[in-house]
């Protein structure tokens, strides 16, 4: 071994000899700090120290606390969803998971002090989630955790990155992480319905009551023509994506649904088909439980956005015929008049509510109307921007027999099916009551054989009460 060699790895012992000296007399100053200095003046040093690192550092730290004022900070919640996406194995050693008792998914999130690195437009970007004891427990109000005011820690996420993406990090890469959150929070929720509690009619933060929709009903299992089914389709995915459109033309960014026809058609299943569509949570409202107009408004303020207002069978909710008449005779009426009105459910609160100012409280809602009877509504609630889309729930069609034998027998083809669209064809018959007749049994001969049974006998009532009725025109006339 030459000369060199050996003073090279006598320099190099010495480095390490004094490295781990200097380590271990760091650990040990770190240590008599803790035990004997106070916690004020331990943060007081730390404090300095980092200042003094940071001086000849070319990387900026924000500091992105949990709270602004008494709401949970919209970056800081964002952050907290974002980076629960960005957890790997090869870099996170510790993480957070729960499940809410009424939630399907599981949440994931950071583990206190834990680092994430994340990497956006060939950037690096460090976070850290900071968890701080406080020596006094503070109340704080924290919306998201009735159960929880009191809090002993202080909690923040810091982001480390280049002091020259400063103005990217603000204008580019926190609003990218707000819209991705947003976009994983929509994803990732379980989908409830909502009813009213009228008892907390005053209370607009406690009237809705949710609970979870199971519905299992998809665009693909829908007994209806199959066109129908890709213009509703299509006008839901270009009503999601029109936001600027909306704006740009200064209208609340909503959709008009108006669907019409005999009971067991399908309109309910339609409306879960469409929140199970767009991961969209329905508002069930009652129109005959809700006693005057200020009270309807107040619902309508406490629905979220990215809901399914669903008000059915609207016919019978409100006598529209006299509350128009109310509505020109309040046009005209004194001050207590209009008193008067404001104390009771009329048609032009009601269409207040549908187009008027009371409409654009929020974004991106649908409000679908159900009606048996559409000829008895009034005109005035029919016209193009408050019913965008009228949709007809037929009777029950051939196309629709396939669809639903599939369902619930599994079958697409069956000597059987000629027979039962050829009388499907010529009977008045609800996608309901074939639905029924078919999961009378599980054997399919029987089965189907007992649906041409049904069509039979409902088509002979059917011609029986035409001829009745055709009888009746004869005698009257």
């Amino acid at each position: 071994m030459s000369s060199s060699t050996e003073s090279n790895m006598a320099l190099a012992k010495t480095i390490i000899s004094t490295v781990g000296s200097i380590a271990a007399t760091a650990m040990v100053v770190r240590s008599v700090m803790h035990e004997i200095l106070p916690s004020d003046f331990q943060d007081y040093i730390s404090i300095g120290l980092r200042n003094f690192f940071n001086r000849f550092s070319n990387h900026q730290t924000m500091v992105i606390d949990e709270f602004d004022g008494l709401d949970v900070d919209g970056v800081y919640e964002a952050a907290q969803i974002y980076l629960g996406s960005k957890l790997s194995p090869t870099n996170t050693h510790r993480f957070k998971i729960s499940k809410p008792a009424k939630e399907k998914n599981f949440n994931v999130s950071m583990e206190r002090n834990e680092e994430v690195i994340d990497f956006y437009n060939g950037q690096k970007y460090t976070w850290v989630w900071v968890c701080e004891g406080s020596s006094s427990r503070r109340s704080i109000y924290n919306p998201r955790d009735m159960n929880s005011t009191l809090r002993s820690e202080i909690r923040s996420f810091e982001l480390t990155f280049h002091r020259k993406n400063r103005e990217f990090v603000l204008d580019t890469y926190l609003p990218y992480i707000i819209d991705e959150a947003k976009l994983l929070k929509h994803e990732k929720r379980t989908l409830k319905i909502h009813t009213v509690d009228h008892d907390m009619i005053h209370d607009l933060s406690e009237v809705w009551m949710p609970v979870n929709l199971d519905h299992p009903a998809t665009f693909q299992t829908l007994a209806m023509d199959v066109e129908q089914k890709e213009r509703i389709v299509k006008d839901l995915d270009r009503f999601v994506k029109r936001k600027e459109y909306y704006r740009e033309i200064g209208k609340a960014w909503k959709r008009g649904y108006l669907l019409y026809g005999p009971p067991g058609t399908g309109k309910s299943s339609l409306i879960a088909a469409m929140a199970n569509y767009l991961n969209f949570d329905i508002y069930d409202l009652e129109l005959t439980e809700v006693k005057k107009n200020s009270d309807l408004r107040g619902l309508l303020l406490a629905t979220a956005n990215n809901s399914i207002l669903v008000v059915e069978d609207i016919d019978c909710s409100v006598d529209l015929q006299d509350k128009l008449g109310n509505r020109e005779a309040a046009n005209s009426s004194s001050n207590n008049s209009r008193d008067e009105e404001e104390s009771k459910i009329t048609l032009s609160g009601l269409l207040n509510f549908i187009d008027g100012l009371w409409s654009s409280c929020g974004d991106q809602k649908i409000i679908i109307f159900t009606t048996n009877h559409i000829e008895k509504l009034d005109p005035a609630l029919l016209r193009p921007g408050r019913m965008d889309m009228h949709i007809h729930m037929a009777y029950c069609t051939p196309c629709g027999f396939k669809l639903l034998a599939a369902n619930y027998l599994g079958i697409k083809e069956h000597k059987l099916f000629e027979e039962t669209e050829e009388l499907i064809g010529k009977t008045a018959v609800t996608p309901a009551e074939v639905a029924e007749q078919l999961m009378k049994e599980d054997e399919v001969d029987i089965s189907l054989n007992g649906l041409i049974e049904f069509l039979n006998s409902k088509m002979k009532e059917q011609e029986e009460a035409k001829a009745k009725v055709d009888d009746n025109k004869e005698e009257k006339g």
